[in-house]
């Protein structure tokens, strides 16, 4: 194992114990347990917490003096907890140690990125010179999602005595790991029984209060040598006690199986007893940690990126955590994207657009999750046609923000740590998430060639947001152009007019250009499915050729604002006030939030041209520059490289990157004009969740979307590779802090083609499979073929 594939932590600081819980946490696209120190419960210093992909509950909760439901990502036991304590031969009892404690001497803490490994060393030395030695070994298995284990070794220095252990099943949880949402109900889990079978194993059951998902956690505590194991437990937790001999020289094991079962598995089956069984025939740890290896280098084969230096390291730590909550595991599961992964609880485990940025990259390596992940959305077709059709629209109107039910789950209230008030959230109103899924969907198929799922359930998705977006426009017949009112755009901070009483901004730009895209789509696809599927999905959904004609007219007038030369990120935009931008940065250092600020101050963000993250410059990612010349050019604008370059550096000098989203974005778009700060941006993005960049807020769970993206920039951003159904384009950029890099991609049934970049030349191998050749369109319309088996090197035209 080299440094690379390391990620440590060599001393212990209470301050920055949640981040390394965060960045430690380990997981299987099923659940993921954070990396908290076994020694320790939650207190204000170390929060473990468990989560089951998908897991969801709601509770309703006073805030404010209003009734507010929130529906949460449900933390499960804490299984991981395990107590210890020194008794010296002739000596009173020590203290519980734990990393807290005053005779601690060393820490340090190690992630194995190859295998999935999380170890742990402590070394406690008390005024008498008596040390014992602590190394924690942690796995949540790859290979069977519903196994994990601990292996804890103890080795005494300068003394004789006993250990004496606990090891527990603590199910007295809450979901109390975001500071700001404190004020709300976090007690999911009721009706907890516990017991104990023979073989040293312990049980504890609980289920959710609303969604009643019943839990089941089995756990079989073995210790070298062999002690008798004395059960005393509560209500609501295992304890399982045991006295350990040690000496001088010696050593004592203790090894922690767990398994977790839930009522939501398929086979449907008793949860109890199938964590039972699960435990009992589990194998011992050197056994399960082989089979775990195993897992994951099969998992890193598929996904191979390799980024040499630092900026490479971090991005396999990136890679890791994208593939610990999306793994092959995922695809069995009724799961979403989680916007901060399975490792914390803010956001509450939502569901947002960050889709948008983690597909890409799976979809190339692993499409089957990324099929999977689309069916989330599939499903949760029926709740979007009812929000429409509550909004006084048609089609489907995606949410926000998902959970379960795929309501909308955004919330009405939300806290401004800076001035401690509870203000109205509109967030509600960022429409434009239905055009991300639509927008998924078409790439997907596009990558894939997997045109049945385009044809079945991408379509009805494609069809409905396209007929949501036909429903929601009004026509304005002093302009001839059709209009959307009244919504948020990407950037977040403008959610209404200065001195407006009713929320929304009218034409934010994204949202327009993005909905007349899908609305073309939609109409690419009904030519291009076969006459007996159109005929069907056109009677299913009401669909006739008036519709049709309105949805062509409408991706042809759709209005984008512009003012001074450059896209308007919404109507009326250019009357907002400049801010003074120098001022506020002298004052506050940090000004990532403005908007939590300028409120404090009793001001509002709305008053002025500042931006959170990246809005309009989204359109830059989402669309090659060609693609999106072309774009506009349907609705009747010029938008050619002068225009966007103006366009890019105007909103470059007007953003606070308050999202761990916006540097990536600015990135990808600099990069791809060649700008001088592309790398500058991106290197904000390797760091965000590395060094918690935005004060302390990874403590509540990594950014996903952010680490994904950064991915994506290497795999598509820097190449300049798009998947279409004439073959892979490829049209790369010189970024000269990576200038050289390789990974393995999907494409059209071929699984393991390697990219390889260097300097003025791309190489592509293709593995041996019965398929025909890979064809590949490089820059000057070259287009070329690649045999399967074979591999070829061409050289790119010289940067200008």
């Amino acid at each position: 194992m080299t440094a690379s594939w390391t990620w440590s932590y060599s001393a212990y600081d209470p301050k920055a114990e949640h981040l390394v819980e965060t960045l430690c946490t380990l997981g299987n696209g099923r659940f993921a347990t954070r990396g908290s120190a076994p020694e320790c419960p939650a207190d204000t210093v170390h929060y473990p917490g468990t989560y089951m992909a998908g897991c969801y509950d709601r509770l309703t909760s006073v805030v404010a003096g209003r009734r507010v439901e929130n529906e949460d990502m449900v933390n499960l036991p804490n299984w991981t907890l395990l107590r210890y304590r020194c008794l010296p031969e002739g000596g009173p009892p020590g203290e519980w140690l734990t990393p807290d404690s005053e005779d601690l001497q060393r820490y340090s803490v190690s992630l194995d990125l190859r295998a999935g490994i999380l170890t742990h060393r402590l070394l406690f030395r008390d005024a008498e010179g008596r040390g014992l030695r602590v190394t924690h070994h942690r796995i949540v298995h790859m290979g069977n999602p519903r196994l994990a284990a601990q292996r804890s070794l103890f080795h005494a220095y300068g003394w004789s005595g006993t250990l004496e252990i606990e090891s527990v099943l603590d199910g007295d949880v809450t979901n109390a790991g975001v500071e700001r949402y404190r004020e709300l109900d976090g007690r999911h889990l009721r009706a907890h029984r516990v017991g104990s079978e023979p073989g040293g194993v312990a049980w504890l059951t609980c289920r959710t209060a609303e969604s009643a998902v019943r839990f089941a956690l089995t756990a079989r505590t073995l210790t070298a040598p062999a002690a008798p194991v004395v059960d005393d437990h509560t209500a609501t937790a295992t304890v399982q006690r045991c006295v350990l001999p040690i000496s001088p020289g010696g050593s004592a094991v203790v090894t922690k199986t767990i398994a977790l079962h839930t009522s939501r598995d398929r086979p449907a089956d008793d949860p109890l007893g199938a964590a039972l069984d699960d435990v009992a025939h589990a194998p011992g740890f050197s056994s399960l940690l082989a089979s775990h290896r195993s897992a994951w280098r099969s998992l890193w084969h598929e996904a191979e990126l390799y980024v040499p230096g630092e900026a490479g390291h971090i991005l396999r730590l990136h890679l890791f955590h994208v593939l610990q909550t999306l793994s092959s595991h995922s695809a069995e599961l009724d799961v979403g994207v989680p916007a901060r992964g399975l490792h914390g609880e803010a956001y509450r485990g939502h569901v947002f657009w960050d889709e948008l940025f983690v597909l890409p990259y799976v979809t190339m390596h692993f499409p089957e999750v990324a099929r999977a992940l689309l069916m989330y959305r599939h499903r949760r077709l029926p709740a979007a046609r009812a929000a429409a059709r509550q909004a006084g629209g048609s089609g489907a109107m995606y949410p926000w923000q998902s959970a379960g039910s795929g309501r909308e789950e955004t919330q009405s209230l939300h806290l401004n740590p800076h001035s401690g008030r509870w203000l109205p959230d509109h967030s509600h109103l960022q429409r434009h998430v239905g055009s991300a899924v639509a927008l998924n969907v078409w790439r997907y198929a596009q990558a894939t060639g997997d045109r049945g799922f385009l044809h079945s359930a991408g379509a009805e998705i494609l069809l409905e947001v396209a007929r949501y977006w036909a429903g929601a426009v009004t026509f304005d017949s002093g302009q001839q152009r059709y209009r959307l009112r009244g919504v948020v755009g990407p950037d977040e901070y403008h959610d209404a007019y200065p001195e407006a009483k009713t929320p929304g901004i009218d034409d934010n730009a994204y949202t327009n250009v993005t909905a007349a895209w899908v609305l073309a789509r939609g109409l690419d696809l009904l030519d291009e499915l076969p006459d007996a599927r159109r005929r069907e999905l056109m009677e299913q959904l009401s669909l006739d050729d008036t519709e049709r004609d309105r949805w062509d007219d409408i991706s042809r007038r759709m209005y984008v604002p512009f003012h001074r030369g450059v896209v308007s990120q919404f109507e009326n935009y250019d009357r907002l006030e400049e801010l003074d931008w120098a001022r506020y940065s002298r004052r506050y250092g940090d000004i990532r939030r403005l908007d939590r600020i300028l409120e404090a101050e009793g001001d509002s963000v709305n008053r002025y041209q500042a931006f959170k993250q990246a809005d309009t410059l989204m359109l830059g990612y989402l669309f090659r520059p060609t693609d999106l010349a072309g774009l506009f050019a349907r609705l009747g604008y010029r938008l050619d490289d002068e225009v966007w370059r103006e366009t890019v550096e105007y909103y470059a000098k007007r953003t606070s990157h308050g999202s761990t989203l916006s540097s990536f974005v600015h990135g990808w778009v600099l990069a791809r004009q060649k700008g001088p700060e592309a790398w500058s941006h991106m290197e904000e993005a390797l760091l965000s969740d590395v060094a918690d960049i935005q004060g302390g807020t990874i403590g509540e769970g990594i950014h996903l979307g952010a680490m994904a993206g950064t991915l994506d920039m290497v795999q598509r951003g820097i190449t300049g590779l798009e998947a279409g159904p004439e073959g892979l384009h490829v049209d790369p950029v010189a970024l000269p802090e990576i200038p050289r890099f390789s990974f393995t991609l999907c494409f059209h049934g071929h699984r393991g083609i390697r990219i390889r970049m260097m300097p003025g030349r791309i190489g592509i191998s293709v593995p041996a499979s019965p398929l025909g050749p890979l064809v590949v369109l490089l820059p000057e319309e070259r287009r070329v073929t690649v045999p399967a088996g074979s591999e070829r090197w061409f050289r790119l035209p010289p940067v200008i």
